[in-house]
């Protein structure tokens, strides 16, 4: 047990004979961990950019609810009567008149024929 910490520490592994097949371990394991931090860190680079995202989304939100408001304001007629007073041209007294238009009915070939009997 003693000899084998010993050699442990003296990393005879890496130089005794069949050596290499503990070098092309050594190697993998060193492979497979830069593949680790690589996928690591483009995991963290999309978290940070989704962040960002769902930043910019918030702004974007609240800048089309403060756009709406203001779109719903100048649709107000009040707000449309005080910007055509500005261009002399001001609210009619009388109210409208609603106009209702009936549609005739055509009638067929045949109920034509009927007037003429």
């Amino acid at each position: 047990m003693k000899g084998g910490v010993i050699n442990l520490l003296k990393a005879k592994y890496l130089v005794d004979q069949g050596s290499m097949r503990n070098w092309r371990f050594i190697v993998f394991l060193i492979l497979i961990a830069i593949l680790m931090i690589a996928n690591t860190h483009d995991y963290e680079q999309k978290l940070y950019r989704i962040s960002e995202l769902e930043d910019e989304v918030k702004i974007l939100r609240s800048e089309f609810v403060d756009r709406r408001s203001e779109l719903m304001e100048l649709k107000m007629e009040s707000t449309v009567s005080r910007k055509m007073e500005e261009r002399q041209i001001f609210p009619s007294s009388v109210p409208p008149k609603k106009i209702k238009v009936f549609k005739q009915e055509e009638k067929s070939f045949w109920e034509k024929l009927k007037i003429w009997e």
